[in-house]
């Protein structure tokens, strides 16, 4: 019985520092297992979580991950961050933990995600030239969450809230760099990001904080509020996860109108060109210790 998704035959790899190459499948194993608990989490408190970016790609495409997708993206309602926050430090198992700004001001929101949760006797370490992990608990295979909110209707004016953002992120940077914890400029750009979140509830806009300021000028993803909500179970790699509403607009917007599926001769095929097919988020990785993969460690 055919299953509408494109087949994953090719197999992908992780260079450690080591020189050692890592199946990218193998990371998967061990990042879905920490999504599991993030959605039991959820189920048992009634928050509404949603599967983003690439992951929901993977979902529509595959029915899980990306073949060559070294990382898994969530996000949370604004409206049910807090309760989030509490209902992780309640239920997440002793074998996970989490850092956000919230219990660490070490953490940086401008980051990226708002969240990562982590998983206990692994490591990680990310392709970041920026800013490092300052949290102490560790730097274990990880989930990143990041709250979804209403955001200006009118472009011009989100413009200007995400370059107020990227004004605090040059000191952010330079402090982080220099072993300063900038904490009064994380804390701008956290409480303003919510106070933006919160003046625009009335708008049919959705999208990440605009304390990320990552994405090209006039290019974020932003989407209309139907096309993610309600949030609706997907196939994920056996489970059945939530994702958005309308993942065809969503995703073409984001990703642009060839990301999807494509059905050639009665054979689903991979639209993404095979050059670019390869881990973005990875530098070096241990599947069973919490420690880099150096010589000595080898």
């Amino acid at each position: 019985m055919e299953n509408n998704y494109i087949i994953k035959k090719d197999k992908y790899y992780i260079n450690t520092s080591t020189g050692k190459r890592i199946l990218v499948t193998d990371l998967q194993k061990e990042v879905v297992s920490i999504m599991d608990e993030i959605d039991k989490v959820c189920r048992k408190n009634n928050i509404r979580y949603c599967l983003m970016a690439g992951s929901a790609l993977g979902a529509y495409n595959y029915g899980g991950f990306i073949p060559w997708d070294d990382d898994m993206d969530v996000c949370i309602r604004i409206e049910d961050w807090d309760n989030f926050i509490e209902a992780m430090k309640k239920d997440l198992p002793k074998g996970f933990y989490f850092d956000c700004y919230e219990v660490d001001k070490r953490f940086n929101t401008i980051n990226g995600p708002w969240m990562k949760v982590r998983k206990r006797g692994t490591y990680i370490e990310e392709v970041n030239t920026l800013l490092k992990n300052r949290c102490k608990k560790g730097n274990g295979i990880f989930v990143d969450v990041i709250p979804y909110g209403s955001i200006a209707q009118n472009k011009f004016i989100d413009e200007v809230e995400r370059t107020i953002v990227k004004f605090n992120m040059l000191f952010i940077v330079l402090f982080d760099n220099l072993h300063i914890n900038p904490v009064l400029f994380k804390s701008f750009v956290y409480h303003f990001s919510r106070w933006c979140m919160k003046i625009h509830k009335n708008s049919n806009l959705v999208s990440q904080p605009v304390s990320v300021p990552w994405e090209k000028f006039l290019h974020e993803p932003v989407f209309k509020k139907e096309w993610v909500y309600p949030e609706k179970e997907v196939d994920f790699e056996g489970r059945k996860f939530y994702s958005y509403n309308n993942p065809e607009d969503l995703l073409k917007q984001w990703y642009g109108p060839n990301c999807l599926k494509k059905l050639e001769n009665g054979i689903w095929t991979e639209p993404y060109p095979k050059e670019k097919r390869h881990t973005k988020h990875t530098k070096d990785i241990n599947l069973h210790g919490d420690f880099p993969t150096t010589k000595k460690n080898k």
